[in-house]
């Protein structure tokens, strides 16, 4: 996540190791970034771990919601402990042979060498922090949302063609913008500000009907910014290169390839969408709309 100043999953655990092939060139993942060469296996025995026979995940504390369940990243709650627990068992890690430590946000993709065998805490890959980390291919793809005052008539809205005659304040220059643009369409221009901070007061002052930002800062906008707001709903932009979200690694970590075929196996396994359904989708308030 690029996050404004201070803003800031159960899966299912397989014991099997999961044996990868010998690879002799880097694999460019996500973002641009290219991943260290492989090690020669897979196994639990023989994967490059800060500890032997533990893994060792970080994360900023507080744990927010709903990425974490109670500021509690061990209790395989929340979106990010489901995926972080999900990815450990493909790597053949049992629940308590996994360590969680306290990694503040910015220092997590800061330059130099990490306690942590990789990183989980909405950190976006750009080709800027993959310079000194590095990072897993994808695991959520970061979609926009409708905040609205509770009550208020679009607070109801059920899809982007309810939001067709909403007075919507948006960021210059974001996704967010652009995605008003092409997917709601509205009847009124949107109401364009330089800060974000200064659509999320217009929207506290009444000034807009709604605010569209990503879904990460709508949970924080809802949460510790305007008083009884509300997620409208969710909805993925469709227009430019796409935001996504990775886990952060030393540079040069020889896990990372294993770890993105653990990711992978999540992933194709269907488990990756259940865990996003059940902790990013109506079940946190964050309802689709179309």
């Amino acid at each position: 996540m690029i996050r404004p100043s201070m803003l800031l999953a159960v899966g299912l655990l397989a014991t099997a190791a999961v044996a990868c092939a010998p690879e002799t060139t880097g694999t460019a993942g996500a973002g641009g970034s290219a991943a260290p060469t492989a090690a020669a296996s897979c196994a639990k025995d023989q994967l490059a771990v800060k500890t032997p026979g533990r893994l060792t995940i970080g994360t900023d504390k507080p744990a927010y919601e709903p990425w974490f369940k109670n500021d509690d990243p061990k209790s395989g709650e929340g979106f990010e402990s489901a995926v972080a627990y999900a990815v450990a068992g493909q790597l053949g890690y049992t629940r308590d042979e996994v360590d969680w430590i306290t990694v503040p946000f910015d220092a997590a993709f800061a330059p130099g060498a990490k306690k942590f065998d990789f990183d989980v805490n909405q950190v976006s890959i750009t080709p800027d922090r993959a310079k000194v980390v590095d990072f897993s291919k994808g695991y959520y793809t970061v979609k926009q949302a409708v905040v609205a005052i509770d009550g208020s008539k679009y607070a109801s809205a059920t899809s982007l063609a309810d939001l067709k005659d909403a007075t919507i304040g948006v960021q210059v220059g974001t996704t967010s913008l652009q995605a008003v643009k092409d997917l709601i369409q509205p009847a009124t221009e949107p109401k364009v500000y330089n800060m974000q901070v200064d659509a999320v007061n217009a929207l506290k002052n009444k000034q807009v009907d709604a605010i569209v930002v990503d879904l990460p800062t709508a949970f924080y906008v809802t949460a510790a910014q305007v008083d009884n707001s509300k997620i409208v709903g969710q909805f993925a932009a469709t227009s430019g290169a796409p935001e996504e979200f990775g886990l952060v690694f030393e540079k040069g970590n020889g896990l990372v390839s294993c770890v993105d075929q653990a990711l992978e196996k999540v992933r194709s396994s269907g488990d990756l969408q259940k865990i996003e359904t059940e902790w990013l989708g109506s079940a946190a308030g964050a309802p689709e709309l179309k």
